[in-house]
């Protein structure tokens, strides 16, 4: 061992910090790095650079060849990390950052965030003890456990501008009057790069790879080698390299091979992160086939029906070809599609194993998975309860994924005080909720979900504290319960209190200058924070800049980033024992973007595209998980299961994963089809064997790049760098790579003006890839590229996030229109993923054994039609844009244009579904049917295509998983959302483009009950909607007609039974179909409103007096449409 007796030049003592930092940006692509430390007064050791070394002459040659380290003791604790940065970061993390349009970005540190007390040391709002400078009331800064930074060795507390001062002015400690130092020894990163791995500790634990020896000693002070070897297990002339233990060297049968340690993942055999499954030979070829029959016995039955016109009821007959035909092609459009579906499963095993195991190139198993931001949007805490919204952030906080890869976003786009301190108090409770979920390896781990269960908690629990920690969290839970639900009032008890002392002041002043006291006081009802200052968003009484359309942007990062590693809990930090439990929680960022009169902020699409800005210079995660603030996470491991399709062979191709959407609070029976099954299982599963599922706004794991409008990367035509010393298909690429028309110097015309964000595009893309583990992938980056830990955020960086969340950041940029979610429909969504499909890119649908997420749909039929309005005019406006499918591109598959196609197409089906719906009425009441008589042809035609519907409904609930009555729920929906949304779409749709007139459908009235112990008591509420006049009125029709031709029939002469019973058949079907829709009417028993009553009446009354005008009781011959029926 070679020690060092000489003292290092000041020189070489300030340039340790620069040379630590350029070995650490240079990790994995040199090989291995050699670094020097030297011994100071103070016992810490200081990095030397070779350069420093080569310049000073005093120091042996033989040390550069040996790291000397001490292991840290109760009195030398090396710092991770210099004071400046954490510094620099605690103040980040504790400012609220505000800016906007012609204005300045500033930065407001905050004493404290919310009423409650803060205890975890990444929160906003957590400091340590007071200063110790004279007059100064800061508070001393933090590390990640919470204890106290002291900048220097005499321990003295100073907070964070008190020493930025003193370096500033002196550069001395006033403490101890001694000057600080300008570098603060970090302890060497772990650098693996070259293969090499440490050798265990006397106690299992792990020791800088880089030291050749340990520090062991005897009594006499000297190096105790047998000790040494005793302890470790260690063997001369291993030094730190990997050597596989001897016993295992060889197999039983002789046959070589290393088992006594780990391979990398280059050693072992190359396993798939995913399998397609296909469907059953013996379910998916009947299925075909039934298709192929029922189209032919389509075109047969419609050549015979326009052959074959009924002469006494021309009209009656040319109406109902004229529908048929339609739907035989809107089922063409949608059954089509359905001929390749397929099923898919992940590895999460094999994922493991890949990216978080250790190896020889990783000894400590640091993860080597790309980062994930996780978009939560809200808007109205009216509308979408605050609680509600903070346990969709705790499960996000609490999900099974490397803490350090994760950041979770939250957009408000109401600019809510209300919101911001409920995240504020579920970022607090995350101290608690997170560890608990690890601990104990909870499921789900949304807090009111997993309380809420009706199974036996203790279930698959090992560990004998559990039921005593459940009982803990669970009373911390109602206490934190108790705070959301109370923040309403304490917000406003608070901002009253400030409000009457500005009152005070003001009256004060009035009285000092000599002025009126009677005059009324006239100053702005602020809404007040929880530190005494006002709140930059939206107020209570709106006022100039502080409105709800009208106010600045905000962001704030609630927790700061996690440091790199694991952070392990002990028995005293909180009320659990937490420990060998990491603590660390993932970042979490409060954004509210600013807006201004006169601004488009293009609703959601708009707050989700300012997320994607803010995002990309905070954190720049290659993926975004995107969540509806009532979707929460069901499984832990939903991220993990999204990226095994993204890391796997090809995964670069995929725009995006999209998870099924499941739901809670559906009534048993699912009257109105909210869990929509029908298509989250058979049309997204059949789509997924073409090019991809459509993008249903939640749920949805985006690679970023893709959003940022680029198609996908075509190795072939790709131009590579001259470097021959990385392979092709890692080097990382410039954004003009990928888009040979896009020049640099147009880049802000694309992205807008942030160099910040134009430089993360290139980053994002290449840690999207995946690792090139096999020889069929051509295009991916190089294992333990992404293990380098993040750096840390700065007030600049946050600066500039607040600027690119500005109202005026997308004036003449392609966001909206290329870049990020597309603007320009109600549904968003559906546009945004055509427009990936339309580029080329190919989208996965993930069904997971356990349910991904979990959220909240309504039950009620007026809000469930009118939530199908919504849906319905975003595609009569798709239908009507550049973003028709006739128009797509030759990237769409056929199948895959075909889907689209129905997507803009299916609400015109409503016109034809009225007038088929009138025709049984229609044929009842005038006697005659849609074909002359009912012959053998007609008959045989009508009873194979019935057949075929029920065989291909059987063999798709085989494949699909559907239950047959969930497919009975969804026809009887598809009917009732056909005579009414859907309708109304086409026709809000058609003013729209023709006259310009914007029509909104909205709630007239509402009745509802008072039984709150129902958990579906929402079910029986009736709320008075015109969406309801079309099917009440088919329904009354279809009953008065059957009526009237039972009479008709039973008092003729010559009764026609044969017209009755084809007629009364199809009015059945009608009415068969309509029953949700009237129990839906009817509410609870003995609830029915009045107003179904007056309606129903009304339609009676006009409907039997058009009758009697068309066929008065006194006249007639049985020849007339009337049959000479009179009442007897």
């Amino acid at each position: 061992m070679a020690s060092l007796t000489n003292q290092p030049s000041k020189k070489a003592i300030r340039g340790a910090g620069s040379s630590s930092n350029n070995s650490q940006s240079n990790r994995g692509s040199s090989g291995q790095t050699v670094k020097f430390a030297r011994r100071t007064s103070s016992g810490r050791y200081v990095s030397l650079s070779r350069e420093d070394l080569d310049m000073s002459g005093e120091i042996s040659g033989d040390y550069m060849n040996y790291t000397v380290h001490i292991p840290p003791t109760p009195d030398n604790q090396p710092m991770e990390s210099s004071v400046a940065v954490k510094a620099e970061e605690q103040y980040v993390s504790n400012s609220l950052f505000t800016g906007g349009f012609n204005s300045v970005t500033r930065a407001h540190l905050m004493d404290k965030v919310i009423d409650s007390d803060v205890t975890h040391p990444q929160m906003a709002g957590a400091k340590g003890s007071s200063c110790q400078m004279p007059a100064c009331d800061g508070k001393v800064m933090k590390d990640e456990r919470g204890v106290d930074i002291t900048p220097c060795a005499c321990r003295f507390k100073i907070c964070r501008d008190c020493f930025l001062d003193a370096q500033k002015d002196t550069g001395l400690c006033p403490g101890c009057k001694e000057p600080y130092r300008t570098d603060f020894d970090d302890d060497p990163q772990d650098n693996y790069s070259s293969g090499t791995l440490q050798l265990p500790g006397p106690d299992g634990s792990s020791r800088d790879p880089n030291n050749m020896s340990m520090m062991k000693r005897n009594q006499n002070g000297e190096f105790d080698h047998n000790r040494w070897l005793f302890e470790t297990k260690g063997t001369y002339g291993v030094g730190n390299a990997y050597w596989p233990q001897d016993d295992h060297m060889y197999d039983d049968d002789g046959d070589e091979g290393f088992h006594g340690g780990m391979l990398d993942a280059k050693d072992k055999p190359w396993k798939p992160l995913s399998r397609k499954m296909p469907i059953q030979a013996g379910i998916i070829s009947p299925y075909r086939l039934l298709i192929l029959v029922r189209l032919v016995v389509l075109g047969f039955f419609l050549e015979w029906r326009l052959v074959h016109p009924n002469e006494d009821a021309i009209w009656l007959w040319l109406m109902s070809v004229i529908c048929e035909v339609w739907f035989a092609f809107s089922w063409i459009l949608d059954q089509i599609p359905k001929l390749c579906p397929i099923n898919r499963s992940t590895d999460l095993e094999v994922l493991r194993e890949k990216f978080d195991m250790p190896s020889p190139s990783n000894p400590t198993g640091r993860s080597d998975l790309p980062g994930c931001d996780m978009f939560v949007s809200t808007a109205d805490p009216e509308k979408e309860p605050p609680l509600v919204t903070a346990n969709t952030i705790l499960s996000i906080l609490a999900v099974d994924y490397p803490v350090e890869k994760l950041a979770c976003y939250i957009s408000d786009d109401g600019g809510a005080l209300l919101t911001f301190e409920a995240m504020a108090e579920a970022a607090s409770f995350a101290d608690l909720w997170v560890p608990f979920c690890r601990k104990h390896d909870i499921e789900p781990r949304n807090p009111e979900s997993y309380f809420s269960l009706k199974v036996d908690p203790t279930r698959n629990k090992s560990r004998s504290d559990f039921v005593k920690d459940r009982r803990k969290i669970k009373r911390e839970y109602d206490e934190f319960k108790v705070r959301i639900n109370g923040l309403p009032d304490s917000i406003r008890r608070r901002s009253d209190a400030f409000n009457a002392r500005e009152e005070m002041k003001m009256l004060k002043h009035i009285r000092e200058s000599g002025g009126d006291p009677m005059e009324p006081i006239k100053i702005l009802k602020a809404t007040w924070m929880a530190d005494g200052t006002h709140w930059p968003g939206t107020w209570a009484v709106p006022s100039s800049d502080h409105a709800k359309g009208d106010h600045a942007g905000i962001l704030q990062v609630m927790l700061k980033p996690p440091s790199s590693d694991p952070l392990l809990g002990g028995t005293d930090d909180k009320i659990i024992d937490f420990t060998d439990v990491d603590i660390r929680l993932p970042m979490f960022v409060y954004v509210s973007r600013e807006k201004r009169h006169g601004y488009d902020h293009n609703k959601k699409a708009g707050a989700m595209n300012a997320l994607v800005r803010a995002s990309a210079i905070l954190s720049n995660g290659p993926f975004i998980l995107n969540l509806d603030c009532d979707h929460y996470i069901y499984n832990c491991k939903a991220v993990r299961e999204g990226m095994c399709f993204m890391m796997d062979r090809g995964g670069e191709n995929i725009c995006y994963v999209q998870f099924p959407q499941r739901f809670e609070g559906i009534d048993p029976s699912d009257r109105y089809a909210n869990n929509n099954t029908v298509f989250f299982d058979g049309n997204m599963r059949a789509l997924d064997g073409v090019q991809g599922p459509v993008y249903v706004g939640t749920g949805c794991m985006f690679r970023r790049f893709a959003l940022y409008g680029f198609d996908p990367p075509q190795t072939d035509k790709l131009k590579h760098k001259d470097d021959t010393e990385i392979p092709a298909q890692t080097q990382p690429l410039a954004a003009t790579d990928f888009d040979p028309d896009l020049d640099v110097n147009l880049l802000p015309k694309r992205f807008g003006n942030s160099t910040l964000l134009a430089e993360s595009i290139p980053v994002a893309e290449f840690h999207g890839r995946p690792i090139v583990d096999h020889p069929a992938v051509k295009y991916g980056r190089p294992p333990g590229a992404l293990r380098i830990p993040r750096e840390p955020l700065d007030a600049t960086s946050v600066a500039e996030a607040v600027s690119v969340i500005s109202c005026w950041y997308e004036d003449k940029t392609e966001w909206g229109d290329r870049v990020g979610w597309i603007y320009g429909s109600v549904t968003e969504d559906v546009v945004t993923g055509y427009r990936m499909h339309n580029r080329g890119w190919h989208s996965v649908y993930c069904i997971t054994k356990r349910d991904a997420f979990r959220g909240s749909a309504p039950i009620n039929l007026t809000d469930r039609l009118h939530q199908v309005l919504r849906w319905a005019t975003g595609s009569v406006e798709i239908f009507f844009s550049r973003n028709n499918a006739f128009l797509a591109t030759r990237r769409l598959k056929v199948l895959q244009r075909l889907a689209y196609l129905n997507v803009g197409i299916y609400p015109f089906t409503s016109v034809f579904l009225i007038v088929y719906c009138f025709l049984p009425a229609l044929s009842l009441l005038s006697g005659n049917f849609i074909v002359q008589t009912l012959n053998v042809t007609f008959l045989v035609y009508l009873l194979t295509i019935t057949l075929c519907l029920i065989g291909l409904a059987i063999l798709e609930v085989k494949w699909s998983g559907v239950g047959l009555e969930d497919w009975w729920r969804n026809e009887q929906f598809w009917l009732i959302s056909g005579t009414s949304a859907h309708f109304a779409a086409v026709v809000q749709g058609l003013l729209k483009v023709i006259a310009g007139i914007e029509i909104s459908f909205t709630l007239t009235s509402k009745s509802g009950g008072d039984d709150n112990d129902d958990i579906y008591a929402d079910l029986y509420i009736v709320k008075w909607t015109s969406l309801m006049i079309p099917p009440i009125v088919i329904a009354m029709v279809n009953i008065i007609a059957m009526a009237v031709a039972f009479a008709r029939t039973v008092y003729s002469e010559n009764p026609k039974w044969s017209k009755l019973m084809g007629g009364a058949f199809f009015s059945f079907w009608v009415l068969a179909h309509l029953y949700p829709f009237a129990k839906g009417l009817m509410g609870r028993r003995g609830k029915t409103p009045t107003i179904v009553f007056v309606w129903s009446g009304l339609i009676a009354i006009t409907l039997s007096l058009l009758w009697i005008a068309i066929d008065p009781p006194s006249g007639g011959t049985t020849d007339s449409i009337g049959g000479g029926f009179q009442f007897p």
